[in-house]
């Protein structure tokens, strides 16, 4: 099965909804980071059903980016979020952006958070938000390169 291509990338690299044959890909580009590295587990069936409620869900969309070799380079996941307050502004939930180390410093990164947000604009979001860790301050710097302000505090509390 071939990949859905949504979007073509300055680079050549391609925008595609991800497929359940990418899962451990993905996974591994979830492991690879120092923090993914201690909270990750590839031998873990959640993966399997978080991607199945994913996948089957049109609010969310699960993407990888394909490099010429139709090797996952990045990935990162778009979630619609409906809602009342500012006036009832639909929000854009950034998550799990990862790049592979090979494709690091090439603009891959920040051409497919562009994309995400173009995506989100056309899905009738007003806002996209991301959480990031405190502990990933390249990644803060990253975000406030494509206009992301930190505006406010993130709180979590496990369930």
């Amino acid at each position: 099965m071939t990949h859905t291509v949504l979007a073509t990338l300055p680079s050549g690299h391609r925008i595609a909804r991800a497929r359940r044959e990418d899962l451990p890909t993905i996974i591994a580009l979830l492991v690879d980071d120092p923090l993914g590295s201690t909270r990750e587990d590839p031998s873990d069936p959640a993966y399997v059903r978080a991607f199945e409620t994913l996948d089957a869900d049109p609010a969310h969309l699960l993407v990888v980016v394909l490099d010429e070799g139709d090797q996952v380079a990045a990935t990162m996941q778009v979630s619609i979020i409906p809602g009342l307050s500012r006036r009832g502004a639909t929000r854009a939930q950034l998550e799990g952006v990862r790049v592979a180390d090979a494709a690091r410093g090439t603009g891959v990164g920040a051409a497919m958070v562009e994309w995400s947000i173009d995506y989100a604009r056309e899905q009738g979001a007003n806002l996209m938000q991301l959480t990031t860790d405190k502990a990933r301050t390249r990644a803060h710097t990253f975000y406030e390169r494509l206009g992301f302000v930190a505006s406010h505090e993130g709180m979590k509390a496990m369930l």
